[in-house]
């Protein structure tokens, strides 16, 4: 009891500490300030006052919003405070890199038109690629459990051999409750209960209040029965508490900025990955440029380097000076502490889809990433980080379609080793673009990635009289190879709570 109160109060003052050094502080504190002018305000109940001009004038909902924003993000702190060089910036190390005058204004005048001429790529290949790291995490042991200890989980005949907990049908079934066949859904064409079209109008309905209340919590609830294509935008900017002030705009200038000026080695890996995926998909190839422009400006975001508080991974260092192994002349690169692998671009492609100004997109996709799309390749416990992912996405096969398991595994198809390129994405790349989004509204609603698991698992249910033909793997590939005519909401309701029982 007295940890658990010791690990709230440090997420208190974690969550109090970000919120100090944010715009809306600054808002709040002037507010309060010119509320100690109104007539109202006395000074014998000047606290109560003070908290009643916020609840009427709107404050106390914003402030709400960005706590519960953030309460999605912390989880219960191993340290009492990260380390402080995650609040460093690196940017000032970076002076060698600096481009030329000539090179600045270039690059300043095709900003819009980045895909048009990017370097010479021939020499750079992605750091690495998902299979790459997909044979990290077969390798992953836990030393206690080499003598096969653990009876139950000596039976896991998949890929991954490390023994985390992760959730059953039935645990499954209570998580994602709302999923339910009696549940209305946008992206369920076809429901006994409801008819859709008159689901649909009512939802977009209720969609309108929720923005028009600003709330948070209650956006998060609404989505997990998906968005409507028109008010998905704001919904997802209120759920990750977004709001485009000046400042926010000014802040991604100055990002732009330092990529005019700096000239990075990972711009190259950047450019390579948007030419090897992006700029080749029928959906996303119209915004090359976008993607540029975001994952450039990533690249540079210092405040991005705060997740590492919460990723079990640390931002890799350099030198500067040749120095090495001296912290004192350590810095983080790239800048943000991030190296982009083969398909990170994707993590971007979908949003496109919903906001064209470019510095909406970035804060969302930035947003995104620092909730949710770095535990798709970082190794941990975590329950949606991908270690946990592969396990029960394997554990369904396992337990829910064991003869489908046992013949991919007999003839060296391991389930695994084909559905881990789609999770590590997130889908994206994979589903239509509408499905794909339809997908993200239920990640954001349950704030969790163990959906992308279950889904690989229908995926795999529903081929499964085909994938029983096979013989090999490169047979099951095949016949796994196209997702975009796919259904995304009617194979997870009938897999969760038709199928498997």
């Amino acid at each position: 009891m007295l940890q658990e109160e010791s690990d709230l109060s440090l997420i208190i003052a974690q969550i109090v500490q970000k919120l100090k050094g944010s715009n809306l502080y600054a808002q709040l504190e002037r507010q309060a300030w010119a509320c100690l002018q109104r007539p109202e305000i006395r000074l014998e109940s000047l606290k109560e006052d003070i908290k009643e001009f916020f609840k009427i004038s709107g404050w106390e909902k914003k402030l709400q919003n960005a706590v519960y924003s953030e309460l999605n993000v912390f989880p219960l702190p191993s340290h009492p405070s990260a380390p402080p060089e995650h609040l460093k910036e690196p940017l000032v190390y970076m002076r060698k890199a600096q481009r030329p005058v000539g090179e600045q204004k270039e690059l300043l005048n095709k900003w819009n038109e980045m895909g048009t001429d990017e370097p010479d790529l021939s020499l750079f290949r992605p750091v690495y690629a998902p299979k790459d790291f997909l044979e990290v995490l077969i390798n992953l042991r836990n030393p206690n459990y080499e003598n096969g200890d653990s009876l139950s989980f000596r039976t896991h005949l998949g890929l991954i051999q490390v023994p985390l907990k992760v959730k059953d049908i039935p645990e499954l079934k209570e998580c994602f409750v709302e999923l339910g066949l009696n549940t209305g859904q946008l992206g369920i064409d076809d429901s006994t209960q409801v008819p859709p079209e008159l689901f649909e109008n009512e939802h977009v309905r209720i969609g309108q209040k929720v923005l028009a209340q600003q709330d948070s919590a209650a956006a998060q609830q609404y989505v997990r029965q998906g968005s409507p294509t028109a008010l998905r935008a704001e919904l997802w900017a209120l759920i990750l508490n977004i709001s485009s002030q000046p400042e926010d705009i000014l802040y991604y200038e100055q990002l732009k900025t330092n990529v005019i000026q700096h000239d990075l080695l990972v711009d190259s890996l950047i450019y390579k990955d948007v030419k090897l995926t992006a700029s080749n998909d029928d959906y996303y190839f119209v915004f090359e440029d976008y993607l540029y422009q975001v994952l450039l400006c990533f690249s540079r975001d210092t405040s991005v380097l705060g997740h590492f508080a919460y990723n079990s991974a640390s931002p890799p260092k350099s030198y500067i000076r040749g120095k090495l192994g001296l912290e004192e002349y350590a810095v983080f690169y790239p800048p943000n502490g991030v190296i982009p692998f083969h398909g990170f671009s994707m993590y971007v492609a979908p949003l496109c889809f919903l906001y064209h100004e470019p510095y909406k997109l970035y804060q969302i996709f930035r947003e995104m990433y620092v909730r949710f799309f770095f535990r798709l390749h970082s190794i941990s416990s975590h329950p949606s980080g991908i270690v946990s992912l592969c396990l029960l996405f394997e554990t369904l096969l396992q337990t829910y379609l064991p003869q489908l398991f046992y013949h991919l595994r007999e003839i060296g198809a391991q389930p695994l080793r084909i559905s881990f390129k789609w999770m590590v994405r997130a889908f994206s790349g994979y589903l239509a673009t509408d499905q794909l989004l339809l997908l993200w509204d239920r990640i954001l609603g349950y704030n969790s990635l163990e959906i992308l698991a279950v889904l690989a698992a229908a995926v795999f249910a529903f081929r499964a009289v085909n994938l029983m033909e096979v013989t090999s793997l490169a047979a099951a590939e095949a016949v796994l190879a196209d997702l975009s005519t796919l259904k995304v909401m009617p194979l997870l309701q009938i897999f969760l709570f038709a199928t498997v029982t």
